[in-house]
C-alpha cells in the first residue's frame, strides 16, 4: 500500500507516496475508491468482470494540483453516475491531459460505506520531494518519507 488515511476533523483525506507525479495521482484514485468501498465491497469488487477503456481528463496549464482534482473527479463522477467503478489505471500526463488507460466494474455491484461527495482544495498537496527531503509523518497513521519521489495529499467532503 502506498496510500494512507489523513486524520481531519470532520472529513476524510489520505496521503501517497510514489516515484513518480502520476504514481502519486494513480493511488489517490485508488485511495479514493477504497475509501468508500465496505469489506464486503472490496471482496466482491475483485469478483466482478472488468471493462478495459481509455479515460481523458483535460486540466489548465501544467498545473499537477489541478490535474489531481480533476482526476479524482472524474473517477468520483464516474463511480456515482455513470456506474464505471475504477478498479485500476495507468495515467499519463502530457500537454494539460491526463490519459488513463483503466480497468472498470460496474459499480452498481459494489457495496460502499462511505459516501464521498467531493474533492477539496483543502490541505491539496502534489509536489516532489527531493532526495534527501524527509515529510514528516502524521501521528501513528502515516509515515514520514524520504525522497526522492512525489506525495499528493487530498481531504474529500463526505
Amino acid at each position: 500500500m502506498s496510500w494512507w488515511i489523513l486524520p481531519t476533523t470532520a472529513d476524510i483525506g489520505l496521503r501517497t507516496f510514489c516515484n513518480d507525479a502520476v504514481g502519486a495521482m494513480a493511488e489517490a484514485a485508488m485511495g479514493l475508491q477504497e475509501i468508500q468501498m465496505s469489506p464486503r465491497g472490496a471482496e466482491s469488487m475483485a469478483l466482478l468482470p472488468r471493462t478495459a477503456d481509455k479515460w481523458i481528463v483535460e486540466f489548465s496549464g501544467d498545473d499537477l494540483e489541478r490535474g489531481l482534482v480533476r482526476w479524482l473527479e472524474e473517477v468520483l463522477y464516474r463511480g456515482s453516475a455513470e456506474g464505471q467503478w475504477l478498479c485500476e489505471s495507468e495515467l499519463v500526463v502530457a500537454d494539460g491531459k491526463i490519459v488513463a488507460q483503466v480497468l472498470w466494474a460496474d459499480a452498481d455491484m459494489i457495496e460502499r460505506e462511505v459516501e464521498v461527495k467531493a474533492i477539496t482544495l483543502h490541505e491539496l498537496a502534489l509536489m516532489e520531494v527531493a532526495e534527501g527531503e524527509i515529510i514528516p509523518g502524521v501521528d501513528s497513521d502515516i509515515p514520514s518519507f524520504e525522497g526522492p519521489g512525489w506525495m499528493a495529499q487530498v481531504v474529500f467532503d463526505i
